[in-house]
């Protein structure tokens, strides 16, 4: 059954009028071949209507929705069923909610790693709701090294609403390894795409963030803290997160405009959740193109840009 957000309830009821359609020409072998596709360029104009014009917190609602694709999903895409994923941090345990292993993308090996969220209650609790622990960031640099070590490129998928909060993994230095990460990623001597796929919220993103290519769906959203945290700490309310999603400047757009990120993939329209095939090839077709460029460059050049480009970030120069 599919979920609609409060802004989608026109397709919604469009989809809705397209299956009595469907149920009267059984019933009744009535020829509706012209309405129905009257009613499928409705539904079609209705999306890019909707979706030409969402408001910064929408597209945060649209990064969640359930029905939108997750990191194994356009993995077990991109590999085409070559997926070997790999477990632990060989310290602590396996974090369910951070995945990854080597996969073959057009011939070409590639260790993938993403955070992972549930598809239904009970996985969204063995995934910890996407939210790794301190593990999950120790077993994401374990497999990029060994990526390192066999000089295969990574590929990063970003999703989560950030790292565990719990006591539990700050006891085990959840700050540590996600600036550990920070630190050895920025050197990798292989390339580094990163994708925010989803929600892309504080240190728990950057832990796999720092890449040659940091790129962006059009329906996500990239920031510090999300908006309702952001509320709850100006306003002391949740209520004023459509405020705060709008001067947080997190969607793709803004984050493109100031230089942080380096493209935006766009989505079918109607978001990823309308047509998933369709958005994770278009997720494939930019991969394979950024591997492309950056399996030519020498390894010393990838790393002395990948650090020019962060250090570069935030830097504002005043003319004398």
């Amino acid at each position: 059954m599919q979920t609609f957000l409060e802004f989608e309830k026109p397709v919604q009821h469009i989809l809705e009028q397209m299956e009595k359609l469907k149920e009267v020409a059984e019933q009744g072998q009535v020829d509706v071949k012209v309405s129905q596709k009257d009613l499928e360029k409705k539904l079609e104009q209705t999306r890019k209507e909707i979706y030409a014009k969402l408001s910064p917190w929408e597209r945060v609602q649209v990064s969640r929705h359930p029905d939108r694709p997750y990191t194994l999903k356009y993995v077990d895409h991109m590999s085409a069923g070559t997926f070997l994923e790999l477990h632990g941090d060989r310290n602590v345990r396996d974090d369910k909610a951070m995945v990854g292993g080597f996969g073959s993308l057009d011939g070409r090996t590639v260790m993938f790693i993403g955070q992972q969220k549930g598809i239904n209650t009970k996985m969204r609790q063995y995934r910890n709701f996407g939210m790794p622990n301190p593990e999950g960031y120790r077993k994401a640099l374990r497999l990029m090294k060994l990526a390192e070590k066999f000089n295969k490129p990574v590929v990063t998928l970003i999703d989560t609403p950030g790292a565990f909060p719990g006591l539990e993994a700050e006891e085990r230095g959840q700050g540590e390894a996600i600036a550990r990460n920070l630190f050895e990623m920025v050197q990798l001597r292989v390339p580094v795409i990163c994708i925010i796929i989803g929600e892309g919220a504080s240190g728990g993103a950057l832990g796999i963030g720092v890449g040659d290519r940091v790129l962006m769906l059009e329906n996500t959203w990239y920031s510090v803290i999300s908006p309702e945290s952001c509320s709850s700490i100006l306003w002391r309310s949740w209520d004023y997160k459509e405020q705060a999603a709008k001067a947080l400047k997190l969607t793709a757009e803004d984050m493109l405009a100031n230089k942080l990120i380096d493209g935006i993939i766009p989505e079918p329209v109607g978001g990823a959740h309308a047509n998933v095939d369709e958005a994770c090839r278009l997720v494939k077709t930019e991969v394979v193109k950024h591997l492309n460029k950056l399996s030519k460059i020498d390894p010393d050049k990838l790393v002395e840009q990948r650090i020019r480009k962060f250090c570069d970030m935030g830097v504002v120069l005043k003319a004398k």
